[in-house]
């Protein structure tokens, strides 16, 4: 492979989604369609068997093209020679949560998981329930200790958002920015 070849490979991330059947598909609807945008990045996308059903029930759209069977390891992105730059996974369901903090890798949404973490890669969960049952909580503390960024999917009101769509969009932008695929805008920092 020629040398200017490798250098353009070397500087597009490559993110990872994991879509899970927890409520609150819209989050995943808005970070997917801003990474399929966005030319520097290069997005592999996994939906559970129930996000597959869920997504369109919340979301009223089709689900998107391309999709990564959850129920096989043939992946890149389920190699340590291979990880992804980033996986996120929203929103992410506490049984999810529970197998990756177990160390269970069940399906390709748990081993990227459990590659992320064994690779030192950036894993990000947003987790999906309130309350939080103290199983819960020492969960995502483990998972918080293995590397992983706890991203509950609380937007927040300090921006005045004038409708739900400002509001998911203001959350979205804080994950891509911890993601390190967008800086967060002006207008979706806190300003006094």
């Amino acid at each position: 492979m020629p040398e200017h070849a490798l250098q353009n490979n070397m500087t597009r991330k490559r993110v990872a989604i994991g879509v899970t059947g927890a409520s609150g598909q819209i989050y995943a609807q808005y970070i997917i369609t801003e990474l399929l945008a966005n030319p520097s990045v290069e997005t592999d996308i996994v939906f559970t068997d129930t996000a597959r059903q869920v997504y369109p029930a919340e979301t009223g759209a089709a689900l998107p093209a391309g999709l990564i069977p959850n129920n096989t390891y043939f992946n890149r992105n389920a190699s340590g020679s291979n990880a992804a730059d980033v996986f996120i996974i929203i929103p992410c369901t506490m049984g999810t949560i529970g197998r990756i903090a177990a160390g269970t890798s069940d399906d390709l949404i748990c081993r990227i998981a459990d590659v992320q973490l064994k690779e030192r890669k950036r894993l990000i969960i947003v987790p999906r329930e309130t309350p939080y049952s103290l199983i819960h909580l020492r969960n995502m503390t483990t998972l918080t200790e293995a590397g992983a960024i706890i991203a509950p999917a609380s937007p927040s009101f300090y921006t005045n958002p004038k409708d739900l769509q400002e509001l998911i969009q203001n959350f979205t932008s804080r994950i891509l920015d911890l993601a390190g695929v967008a800086e967060l805008s002006r207008e979706h920092r806190w300003m006094p």
